[in-house]
């Protein structure tokens, strides 16, 4: 651990860093369809191999760290269990989000909720791991920022098709990623008075990430209609180019 201010510093950076993504998707819908296509998949791509690599590069070995116990088996599969969960009853799917022909807007400011509540967690995971070291914080801010833009684009999406004018959308998008700040918050109050946070946070972490990147960014991956090859072997490069890049974290002083 680094002493308490920095932990506070770093934390509330990172997470006012992910709550400013909130206004890409103004940038991105200025792009022509096609061209936003590629860059978001290889986005997705990119995604899926850091949260992968930080999964199980930093967040499970250092879980593990005194023993791969049964606490740590749970926490994990905690970790999946609720963003299942989100994902089936709050925020039903990471960048694809098709809003109800019938209830647009009622469909929007539902997943203005979900978006909140998984903001919050961002927040939450992203203290926990610097409240255990400042590498792992940094992995899993960079794992969480790259997640976050493709999503961010498809929120915006579902917004502007709810009914809500430009402004209004990019509005209510970044008071929903200000809930990250409040989760931080939380954990960084509590974790001061109980190492139970970080020794929890860390394991659940893992999960979600597993559970985001193989049911959520590989198959957004293997849908994606591209006839040329190699863009293919690109997005494949890309994964593992985010498996080597939080490998190499591993040496960061």
């Amino acid at each position: 651990m680094f002493e308490e201010s920095g932990v506070w510093s770093y934390t509330l950076l990172s997470v006012l860093i992910v709550s400013l993504l909130s206004f890409i998707g103004v940038f991105a819908i200025s792009l022509k369809k096609k061209l936003l296509d590629k860059v978001l998949i290889l986005l997705v791509s990119l995604s899926a191999g850091v949260m992968l690599g930080d999964a199980f590069i930093h967040l499970i070995p250092e879980a593990a760290s005194s023993g791969f116990t049964l606490q740590v088996s749970l926490a994990i599969l905690a970790g999946i269990t609720l963003f299942f969960i989100m994902e089936k009853f709050v925020h039903w799917r990471h960048c694809h989000l098709h809003p109800s022909e019938k209830h647009p807007q009622s469909y929007a400011i539902m997943n203005l909720l979900g978006d909140g509540l998984h903001n919050f967690i961002d927040g939450m995971l992203i203290a926990g791991s610097f409240l255990v070291d400042i590498r792992l914080g940094i992995a899993t801010t960079i794992a969480v920022v790259l997640h976050e833009i493709p999503q961010e684009v498809g929120d915006f999406g579902v917004l502007l098709h709810g009914g809500f004018k430009k402004r209004e959308a990019m509005w209510f998008n970044f008071l929903t990623a200000l809930f990250s700040v409040l989760g931080a918050v939380i954990v960084l109050a509590i974790g001061k008075a109980s190492a139970l946070v970080p020794q929890f946070l860390i394991p659940f972490t893992a999960g979600g990430f597993i559970y985001i990147a193989a049911s959520d960014l590989i198959p957004q991956i293997h849908h994606h209609v591209e006839k040329h090859w190699r863009q293919s072997v690109l997005e494949l490069v890309v994964f593992v180019f985010g498996i080597v890049a939080m490998y190499g974290l591993l040496f960061l002083e």
